[in-house]
Formats: structure tokens, sequence, C-alpha cells
């Protein structure tokens, strides 16, 4: 294996690892509506202060939060805006495989996919067997 893969493997796992933890989803999901204090996000998901702080590492290792200092308190941000298509793509995946989810709030999901999280809200759902194309008509691979 060459180091140019192990390198891209060792960011992919990274990434999915930052994902992999239902507290840190709810961390994405909330820093989605805003900024957000720790003290915020502890107050908001009944977590400790440690806790949290831990679960922004994580993300921040990832790329995918970054801290903003204002005054004597930091505020966390996402910075990735691409990682609601990576959700809502997880949730096309998990629906595939029958299990309907929702990740990626409406506000953050890409304009293809509204009709299509909808469908599936609705209780309609891919069968697994089904053969589906591998990118959406319209959209570049």
């Amino acid at each position: 294996m060459t180091m140019n893969r192990t390198s891209a493997d060792t960011a992919a796992v990274q990434l999915f690892h930052s994902l992999a933890d239902p507290a840190r989803l709810a961390i994405v999901r909330l820093l989605g509506e805003g900024e957000r204090r720790v003290v915020d996000l502890t107050a908001e998901l009944g977590l400790a202060q440690s806790t949290v702080s831990g679960h922004l590492s994580c993300l921040r290792n990832a790329g995918l939060v970054e801290p903003h200092p204002h005054g004597r308190s930091t505020f966390y941000a996402l910075t990735r805006p691409e990682l609601w298509r990576l959700l809502a793509a997880a949730e096309d995946v998990l629906a595939a495989a029958g299990e309907s989810v929702r990740l990626c709030p409406d506000r953050h999901r890409p304009d293809g996919l509204r009709a299509e999280a909808a469908h599936v809200e609705a209780g309609h759902r891919a069968r697994p067997d089904a053969v589906a194309p591998a990118t959406r008509p319209g959209r570049p691979h």
C-alpha cells in the first residue's frame, strides 16, 4: 500500500470515527443551528463538560468543528458544509437497507435530496434488493 493511500484511509477513518457516536452526531446537529459554547452544549445534551469537550476534540481533529474565541468565551462552529451531503447520503444508504433515519436537518439538506427525504419519511423506502443507479440523475459522480 502506498503512503498516499494509507494517509487517505487514515483521514477517512478519522472522519467516520468522529461521526460514530450518538453524542457527537447530536453536537453536529446543534452546531448546524449555530455556534455554541461548551456550556451551552452541556446544558442542551445533559452531558458533563469533560465529555462534551472530548467529543469536540474528536470533531476538531477530524476537521469538522473549529473554535472561535469571543471575549472570554469560546464558541464552536461547523467548518464543513459538505458534512450535510454526507449525512443525507448516509440516510439514503440506511433507507435502502430498511432503516429510515434522520441525520440531516431539512434546512441543511442538499436541494436535490429534500423530496427524497420526504418520500422516506412518509414510510416509502427503497427495496434493499432493488438495483439503484450509482448516482442520482443530473448529479456528477
